[in-house]
């Protein structure tokens, strides 16, 4: 038995769960396909949908796997745990069902049950309500992810720097106070600038809204889980983070989900196979999180993480753009797993050439 063996087998390990939700989540999406259209060419097209949803939602996903791993390393085992049991159910239930059921609710001024109904009954009803909630979420969405990426490049303490002369240049600034808060500001109101002379004042107003109020969340998340923290440090003596860590994790989950979600109905009208097909992907991000915190990838691969972020930042750039014009996901996927990919060469090419510090 060879050891490349036993590395196979225990990464697949960490992906059963994942391996058991897709047999699950395509056998439901192949039922959910016939018992709507009772045809075998319907159920095959529904079980197609689910699997390119699956897809999308893992390529969508890699750098918040890796953004994940990068925060759940610093966390107290009990609540690296609670994130990926809890976590998960928050991923797959609250974002992939309650959270499109909530923006119908908001929208079309219904209740709970009345947007359920109209999913199930009325699919593209349901799915028009969801694609003119597009701007406020993309703004929302693509603000609190260009906080996160600009957090992690303004950081006076980040001393490894992958594109060097960009990252060094911004290092040297990070010491100047709300620097990252003054570029955003100023990114919105350009955006709503331009929003406003193709659309109109009344959405460049809605942009500018959204955009504060995910500018404004990001910064409570940041004060509140510092205060749950410390508080907690006081309490159990621990120097890891805890409640404020989660909650900022989960906040930073939404943010990712947002653009999935909505993209999603493009491909289907139908919430359940929405929820299917995004489910399965949701459980593959939960496994390649929990592999990279217990292999320690990030610590083997110096670049990786530069790589997630810069695909935050871009994916923030593109939530913004997409206010205009529409983008495909697939081009958002791809464009973020060839980032990482580009940044695990090229720290695998640092390590051949540096084998004394790996």
């Amino acid at each position: 038995m060879s050891s490349s063996d036993t590395l196979q087998r225990s990464s697949l390990s960490y992906f059963t769960w994942a391996f058991i939700v897709t047999a699950i989540g395509l056998a439901l999406g192949l039922w959910l396909g016939f018992s709507t259209e009772h045809t075998f060419g319907g159920a095959m097209k529904v079980f197609f949908i689910v699997s390119v949803l699956a897809v999308l939602e893992i390529s969508l996903s890699f750098d918040n796997a890796i953004v994940n791993a990068n925060k759940l390393k610093d966390m107290t085992p009990v609540w690296q745990q609670r994130f990926l049991t809890w976590g998960i159910l928050i991923a797959v239930f609250g974002m992939r069902i309650v959270f499109p059921l909530l923006i119908v609710v908001i929208a079309a001024n219904v209740g709970p049950w009345s947007a359920l109904v109209m999913a199930a009954s009325q699919p593209e009803e349901y799915s028009r309500i969801m694609m003119e909630a597009h701007l406020p979420i993309a703004a929302f969405g693509g603000t609190f992810l260009m906080m996160v990426a600009l957090s992690f490049f303004f950081d006076h303490e980040k001393d490894v720097h992958w594109v060097r002369w960009l990252e060094e240049k911004v290092s040297t600034y990070s010491s100047v106070k709300g620097i990252e808060i003054a570029f955003v500001l100023v990114v919105m109101l350009a955006f709503s600038k331009v929003i406003e002379g193709q659309k109109g004042a009344a959405y460049a107003t809605t942009f500018f809204h959204a955009a504060i109020w995910g500018l404004l969340t990001f910064l409570l998340v940041e004060v509140l889980g510092g205060i749950l923290d410390r508080s907690q440090q006081a309490l159990t003596g621990a120097a890891q983070g805890g409640l404020g860590a989660f909650l900022y994790l989960e906040v930073l989950d939404a943010s990712f989900s947002f653009d999935g979600v909505i993209g999603a109905f493009a491909l289907s009208s139908n919430l359940f196979i929405i929820a299917i097909g995004l489910g399965i992907g949701a459980m593959y991000v939960r496994s390649m999180t929990i592999m990279l915190v217990e292999r320690g990838t990030l610590a083997q691969y110096r670049y990786l993480e530069h790589g997630a972020f810069y695909a935050i930042l871009i994916l923030s750039v593109i939530m913004y753009v997409q206010t205009l014009v529409h983008i495909p996901e697939v081009i958002t996927g791809l464009g973020g797993a060839t980032l990482i990919g580009i940044a695990l060469w090229s720290s695998i090419r640092w390590n051949k050439a540096n084998p004394a510090e790996t």
